[in-house]
C-alpha cells in the first residue's frame, strides 16, 4: 500500500509517498481502508519537530508516518471487535495510537471509531474528528456555555475554531471569533457574532470580559487571557505547541488560583461517545465542517504547503481514494 512517510524534520519538501506492508489488526482493532483523511497542527508540529520540548537528534526507528484523522470502510476486524463490522463505513481519530492515517490503509482500535452516518460525506467525516473534539472539549465544563454566555475564541478560522463557534452558537452564546483579517469573512459565516483582527485589535485591552475563551493557538500567556475573562471564567487552551501548553497548564494554574478564574488546557481524548453526537450534528444540518480544499493523497507536499502558509480556512482534506468520495 502507498503511504506518506518522512526521514527527517524538515517542512513539505521531506514528505514522500512510499510502499509499505499493510498492517494487520490486533485484538479489539479494524483494518480500515481510508478513503479521506485531514491535515491537523499536530501533523505539523510532528513534521517540523515542533511537537518536542528538547527534540530527538534522530529517526533511529526509521521514518515517521504522519495522520490522525480517520474516514474509510473497514477491511478486517481483529479477534475481540464486536460493535464494528466488516464492510463499515467509519470515522475516527488515532490521537494516542500514533500517526498512520495518511495511507491506503491504517489499523483503528474499535474503541476510537464510530460509524459514519449515511447522510455524512467521507469528506466531512474526514474533517470531524480531531478538530471536533477539540472543540466540543474546550466548550465542556464549568461555567456551563448557555443562552447569553459570551465565548471568545482565538484562532476561530482554523478547523477547531470554526467547530467551536458553531457548538457555542448551537447553545445560544454571543461568539467572537478572532483571526487574521483574511479569516473573518469565513469566522463570520460559520456564525460568529462579532469577528476580531488580532493585527489591528488587542481582544484582552479593550475591557470586555468573556464567560470562556478557547485558545486554539496558544499565542497569548494566560496573564493576557485573564484580563479579558470574567469574573469565574475559564480559559481554555487546546492547541499550541508543547512549550505553550506547558505555560498555560503550570502558570495558568498558579494564576488561576489568585485571580478566582479557571485557566489550563483541556488535554485531547478519543470520546467516542462524543464524536457520535457530532456525527449526528452533522446529518442534521447542524454542524458544518469548514472544507477549505481537498488534495490528491500524491500532492501531499502541496497540501503542507498550503497548511504553512496559515491561509487556509477550517481543514484541508486529503482524498485518498478519489473514487469513493
Amino acid at each position: 500500500m502507498r503511504a506518506v512517510l518522512y526521514d527527517r524534520w524538515g517542512g513539505p519538501e521531506v514528505l514522500r509517498l512510499a510502499e509499505v506492508e499493510v498492517p494487520v489488526p490486533q485484538v479489539g482493532e479494524v483494518l480500515v481502508r481510508v478513503v479521506a483523511t485531514s491535515i491537523n497542527s499536530w501533523d505539523w508540529d510532528l513534521l517540523t519537530g515542533k511537537r518536542y520540548l528538547v527534540r530527538p537528534s534522530g529517526f533511529a526507528k526509521g521514518p515517521k508516518q504522519l495522520g490522525f484523522d480517520v474516514a474509510g470502510i473497514v477491511e478486517r476486524i481483529g479477534p475481540g471487535v464486536t460493535r464494528i463490522r466488516r464492510g463499515d463505513a467509519v470515522l475516527g481519530d488515532r490521537a494516542f495510537d500514533g500517526p498512520k492515517a495518511f495511507a491506503e490503509f491504517v489499523v483503528v482500535k474499535e474503541t476510537a471509531l464510530a460509524v459514519k452516518p449515511e447522510g455524512m460525506s467521507f469528506t466531512h467525516a474526514a474533517a470531524l474528528p480531531q478538530a471536533g473534539l477539540l472543540a466540543a472539549l474546550g466548550l465542556s465544563g464549568t461555567p456551563d456555555i448557555k443562552s447569553g454566555s459570551r465565548i471568545l475564541v482565538n484562532g476561530a478560522g482554523g478547523g477547531a475554531g470554526t467547530f467551536a463557534i458553531q457548538l457555542a452558537k448551537l447553545r445560544g452564546a454571543h461568539v467572537t471569533g478572532v483571526d487574521s483579517a483574511a479569516k473573518l469573512e469565513a469566522v463570520r459565516a460559520a456564525g460568529a457574532d462579532r469577528a476580531i483582527d488580532y493585527a489591528v485589535t488587542d481582544f484582552t485591552r479593550i475591557g470586555e470580559r468573556y464567560d470562556r475563551i478557547l485558545d486554539v493557538v496558544a499565542s497569548r500567556s494566560p496573564l493576557d487571557f485573564a484580563r479579558a475573562l470574567a469574573p469565574g471564567g475559564r480559559l481554555a487552551v487546546v492547541g499550541g505547541t508543547p512549550g505553550a501548553l506547558l505555560g498555560a497548564a503550570t502558570l495558568g494554574t498558579v494564576l488561576g488560583i489568585f485571580v478566582g478564574k479557571r485557566l489550563g488546557v483541556v488535554l485531547h481524548k478519543a470520546d467516542i461517545h462524543e464524536l457520535e453526537r457530532l456525527a449526528a450534528l452533522g446529518v442534521a444540518g447542524r454542524l458544518t465542517p469548514v472544507i477549505d480544499s481537498t488534495y490528491p493523497l500524491e500532492k501531499i507536499r502541496d497540501a503542507f504547503a498550503h497548511f504553512a502558509s496559515g491561509r487556509f480556512v477550517g481543514k484541508i482534506v486529503l482524498a485518498v481514494d478519489s473514487a469513493a468520495l
